[in-house]
């Protein structure tokens, strides 16, 4: 598991220079200093190893030769200099001990900054394509940053993107959109629109983000817009894959990161995370990741005289063994678990005062995550081989509160609240829905590729998914629901694909490629009531008929390089859903595949890191055909169905410059006009009145800036700030999820001061302390009683790492 970025060479342009000169080398990664070090003096060095290009070394500072300085780095990055020629020298790591050594803190291995000539491969493109042969819009986080003033889950990373959002039901329960591709706010049958992947295996398939946290993570890689050909159902607005800190052989490290919060009306928290890694002899090591979080809670329900009802506690670990088999081959086995537990739900009501919601009961939950997997990789020839398998379990329980509004008994039946019948409980009194999504996963990939060599390069992929997923539920009084509708749903996918690259002339690279994916449905309802089992078993008959789905995607782009920095590309892609059994009412029905297929162009100039300003923009138009979407039913329960055909604008950029030494700027926006063109026909009055695609505000922006600066003694001080705005979106479709949300400003400032073995971080969170709205829905039996989800309040932490 490397990261999504790998430097193989650092080639400057110029002579070695032997002579004494100034030189003034940073502290921090190794990459970095050997950068600097190289424009400083001249000189080519090579750096072939991404986790030695990681590696934190001391500042280097004073009048000195080059070589005396690449001296001092590679003595504290445990490397040796080797001449490499007659103009200049390479790194190479040291070879292990028997007995191993301690060595400085080995820090996540993410986008290493390159110069002109430098290979960088996004290792996303599951071929080792060179960014500057890969048409498409990558976004790629390095793990340090996101770990800065302690390691989140998703929120760290939706704070550093302009195209990526989310529904904020809380963590565990979340669904994740980038670019405008978004189809609902609940959890149900239908797949996910974004696939998200720990390494080369997939976290979920219709489930909720499991919002692990990014404790020991090397990067994260963003590919936008459908993904369809490389990574099938499911990718129709892109992939989000994160890549963990691989075990190192030959070397004992550990490191500790824990920190205090205090939240504006509300209570403290706490996190604490720790990360070893021990070889077990020569060819094997293990790395171990555990960690702890408490986020206080700053909601008060007085009906329940509650205050500060819903913390969350989060609790989980990795571990990861690594076998060195020769030859080239390597045996990763790991394993992860993660377990959340809300108190409460975390919205509030629209016109109460402020973070404050009358509720008759609590509505706690619990989302669990468990992850096995193995992964071989090696090489034949000149060919690379990779083998991932995985099993995956996530269970998501929730508790909504679904008491009948008070009303005038005095009316006719008829003017009863939709949900629920008012014969069999009383309007006013306590009544809870449960739900239960249990979902299994298994899943294999295995691939060959052949890096682009001589302006070719291909790769030859098959994968294999299982998944079941029973979404069970009851509804009644809080001491007795009764079991009500639910289904499920299981899917197995057999699927070939293959991509290749042609450079026709220097400078224009072609790529084309195509997946064939057979899907093999079924689904079946669950504690149907006795009453619709006639009719039930009507419509399972039609819905299990043709359960079979045949689906080919492919894919064609063109990328040119047009000047030293600037590339331009074209792109085509498409991305698929296939179907599966839906709840309306008391029925289950079938609802169809979606799919969508999208037009891109873009540009790319300079590189970040190397460049003293850089730029991505693309342009992108998608048509989505029988978008799959979340509706309330007649009960007041949520239920999924094919509401029509829309298209999709998107306009994404994303920049940064670096106007002075030790500072950079960066910024990102997109805007998107989505529209439901042509609405279903069971949804045409409902539509009509709000045809935006839900979830996806029309503009979105954000600013950030990162400044370091050494202050003596080895120490450096780093101060990193970014705000982020999102624009005004709609809840879902129709008139009863029509409401407004969106329409904020998020905002953090994070201090650090330390050395890389030992620092003091300060942060700031929601510096404004603004309430806003981030999603419009706390429990579907209220909506369009003035809901909203608040921001966190203004949140200072103090924390401390430290590594050994």
């Amino acid at each position: 598991m490397r990261g999504c970025l790998v430097v193989a060479a650092l080639a400057v342009a110029a002579p070695a220079q032997a002579g004494q000169g100034a030189v003034d080398l940073p502290a921090g990664r190794l990459g970095d200093a050997v950068l600097a070090l190289g424009r400083q003096s001249g000189t080519s060095i090579v750096v072939g190893d991404p986790a030695l290009w990681a590696r934190r070394v001391p500042a280097v500072r004073g009048r000195m030769s080059a070589r005396e300085a690449l001296d001092r780095l590679a003595t504290a990055a445990n490397a040796d200099v080797v001449a490499a020629g007659a103009v200049g020298w390479r790194l190479t790591a040291r070879a292990p001990r028997v007995i191993p050594v301690k060595r400085p803190k080995v820090v996540p291995v993410a986008a290493p900054p390159a110069v002109q000539g430098a290979d960088i491969v996004v290792t996303g493109s599951k071929r080792d394509v060179r960014l500057r042969d890969f048409a498409g819009q990558v976004a790629l986080l390095d793990g340090v940053d996101l770990a800065l003033g302690g390691a989140g889950g998703t929120e760290a990373i939706l704070a550093r993107l302009a195209s990526v959002s989310s529904t904020h039901l809380g963590a565990g329960r979340n669904k994740l959109f980038i670019r405008g591709i978004a189809d609902s706010s609940f959890t149900g049958p239908t797949q996910t629109t974004v696939g998200q992947y720990f390494g080369d295996l997939r976290l979920s398939y219709n489930a909720p983000d499991p919002d692990l946290r990014l404790y020991d993570i090397a990067s994260v890689e963003v590919l936008e817009g459908p993904q369809g050909t490389l990574y099938g159902a499911g990718s129709l607005g892109g992939i989000i894959r994160t890549v963990p800190n691989a075990p190192e052989l030959g070397a004992v490290s550990a490191s500790i990161a824990g920190g205090l919060s205090a939240t504006w009306h509300g209570d403290p928290g706490a996190d604490l995370g720790a990360t070893l890694n021990v070889p077990l002899g020569e060819r094997v090591a293990l790395r171990v990741v555990g960690y702890g979080v408490s986020e206080g809670g700053y909601i008060d329900n007085p009906v329940l005289d509650r205050r500060d009802v819903n913390r969350t506690r989060i609790g989980g670990g990795r571990a990861a063994l690594r076998l060195d088999a020769g030859n080239g081959w390597t045996v990763d086995l790991g394993g992860i678990g993660q377990w959340t537990k809300g108190d409460d739900s975390q919205y509030a009501d629209r016109d109460a005062p402020p973070l404050t919601r009358s509720s008759a009961i609590v509505q706690g939950f619990s989302a669990d995550y468990t992850m096995g997997q193995v992964v071989v990789s090696g090489t034949i020839g000149g060919l690379k081989v990779k083998s991932s398998t995985g099993i995956v379990s996530q269970t998501l329980t929730e508790r909504y509160d679904a008491t009948l509004p008070a009303v005038d008994p005095t009316l006719p039946i008829t003017n009863w609240p939709a949900f629920g019948s008012p014969l069999t409980t009383a309007a006013g009194s306590p009544r809870v829905f449960a739900q239960r999504n249990a979902t299994d996963m298994m899943a294999n990939e295995t691939r060959v590729w052949r890096p682009m060599r001589n302006g070719f390069g291909w790769v030859v992929g098959a994968s294999y998914t299982h998944n079941r997923t029973r979404l069970s539920r009851s509804l009644g009084p809080v001491d007795a629901p009764a079991p009500v509708t639910g289904v499920t749903n299981s899917i197995e996918e057999a699927t070939l694909y293959g991509e290749g690259s042609l450079q026709l002339v220097r400078g224009l690279t072609a790529t084309a490629g195509a997946r064939v994916t057979r899907a093999s449905l079924a689904g079946t309802g669950e504690d149907i009531a006795p009453a619709r089992l006639e009719a039930v078993a009507l419509a399972r008959a039609r819905v299990t008929a043709d359960r079979i789905e045949t689906s080919v995607l492919p894919s064609a782009s063109l990328i040119a390089v047009v000047l030293p920095k600037v590339s331009l590309y074209g792109r085509y892609q498409q991305g698929f859903r296939p179907g599966g059994l839906a709840i309306e009412s008391d029925f289950v029905r079938r609802f169809e595949n979606d799919r969508v297929r999208t037009l891109e162009t873009g540009m790319r100039f300079g590189l970040a890191g190397v460049d003293r300003a850089y730029l991505t923009a693309s342009v992108s138009h998608t048509i989505w055909q029988d978008i799959q979407a979340d509706f309330i039913d007649a009960t007041g329960l949520p239920s999924t169905a094919n509401i029509g055909d829309g298209r999709i604008w998107t306009f994404s950029a994303a920049g940064g410059w670096k106007p002075v030494a030790g500072l950079t700027v960066d910024a990102g926006f997109t805007y998107n006009d989505s529209r439901v063109t042509e609405p279903s026909a069971a949804l045409f009055v409902a539509l009509a009145r709000m045809s935006q695609v839900p979830n996806i505000a029309r503009y979105a922006g954000r600013l950030g800036a990162d400044y370091r600066r050494d202050i003596g003694r080895d120490l450096e001080l780093r101060v990193y700030g970014w705000a982020r705005y999102v624009g005004r979106s709609r809840l879902g479709v129709g008139p009863v999820l029509g409401e407004e949300q969106g329409d904020y400003l998020d905002t953090a400032l994070t201090a650090r001061v330390g050395r890389p073995s030992l620092g003091v971080t300060l942060g700031v969170t929601n510096l404004t302390d603004s309430v806003g709205n981030r999603f419009a829905l706390g429990t579907p039996f209220q909506v369009g009683s003035g809901q909203i989800t608040p921001q966190r309040p203004r949140t200072f932490r103090i924390g401390l790492d430290a590594a050994f």
